[in-house]
């Protein structure tokens, strides 16, 4: 069995490594969704203000829900916006949404040292102090109740941030996300995604298994969301119930687009369900989970999930 999963492991961490950024947009300028507005919010940690859409809720003491973008995250939009209806869905929710943009091949962190390409990436001081005392300033948050939600590249974000920040975040959600880190194969897959957006990975959590490694992974800080809202999902890979061209045998077949997407999603099918064997043994995670027997790397399904997630997850923690 362990021989079994092993395999999976390495083949699905391999094909992470030559195409984890499958789930690219093509950003137009960056242009508030309807009821959500682009403010500056300057971070001192990063030295620049970083574009943040802001679904603001009426009033004071309100929740807020990070949603974090892909690997290819624009700097002056976010996949959320350009590729789901989510800023429409969450109007009237009585929580705030804060989206930043940016964030390309950062995995959200702080990075150890300054990039030549990717600049200083403090993503983790911004997220969990800068921005959250913004929100508070100026739309009512309560900083009590916060939520975190990543798709891919940002799934293992969100996840590694709410475990390093369990006082700060009551509920968290992954979509196709890699949460094993330091697992054989998966670090590798991160580390060339990394260099796929030009950066050098041993500025971010130094070099593998030494550094910052450890400390970033998900699975070795599973224990810390006890008593957490968690929502874990990806699909199989096999098949795509809202495109044909990715099910073999079906008329439009496409092989180049299935050799882009679909062993993305086996990858972050078997890291997410090692993941949620972890939480498993974690006492009080209030877990729910959704492994679909088809699905693809992309924004269809990743909308539906977040739906679901704000359903049974996000809402039943902020209210």
């Amino acid at each position: 069995m362990f021989s079994s999963v092993r395999k999976r492991m390495l083949a699905a961490a391999l094909a992470t490594a030559t195409a984890f950024g499958a789930a690219a947009v093509v950003a137009p300028s960056a242009q508030a969704a309807p009821g959500c507005n682009v403010e500056q919010v300057r971070s001192n940690a990063m030295g620049r203000s970083v574009p943040v859409c802001i679904i603001s809720a009426a009033g004071n003491n309100n929740p807020t829900l990070y949603l974090l973008d892909g690997l290819r995250a624009p700097r002056n939009n976010s996949g959320w916006l350009i590729e789901t209806n989510v800023a429409n869905y969450m109007q009237g929710k009585r929580t705030n949404v804060a989206i930043p943009f940016g964030g390309g091949g950062s995995f959200y962190t702080d990075w150890e040292q300054r990039d030549p390409a990717l600049g200083n990436n403090k993503w983790e001081t911004f997220l969990t102090r800068e921005l959250p005392r913004y929100m508070k300033a100026r739309h009512g948050s309560d900083n009590r109740r916060n939520g975190i939600a990543g798709l891919s590249m940002s799934g293992t974000s969100a996840l590694n941030l709410a475990s390093r920040h369990p006082n700060f975040y009551r509920a968290v959600a992954s979509y196709s996300g890699y949460p094993t880190v330091t697992m054989p194969g998966f670090n590798q897959g991160i580390q060339a995604s990394v260099a796929e957006m030009g950066g050098n990975p041993t500025n971010m959590w130094g070099i593998w298994p030494a550094g910052q490694w450890a400390a970033n992974d998900p699975f070795l800080s599973a224990g810390n969301l006890a008593g957490k809202h968690v929502y874990v999902s990806s699909g199989t890979g096999v098949g795509s119930r809202y495109d044909s061209t990715l099910t073999p045998g079906s008329a439009g077949f496409n092989p180049v687009k299935f050799a882009q997407m679909v062993p993305l999603e086996v990858a972050a099918s078997t890291s997410s369900q090692l993941y949620i064997g972890r939480l498993a043994t974690v006492p009080g995670v209030r877990l729910t989970t959704h492994i679909s027997p088809d699905g693809a790397h992309w924004w269809d399904y990743w909308q539906s999930r977040f739906k679901e997630s704000w359903t049974k997850t996000f809402r039943p923690a902020f209210f």
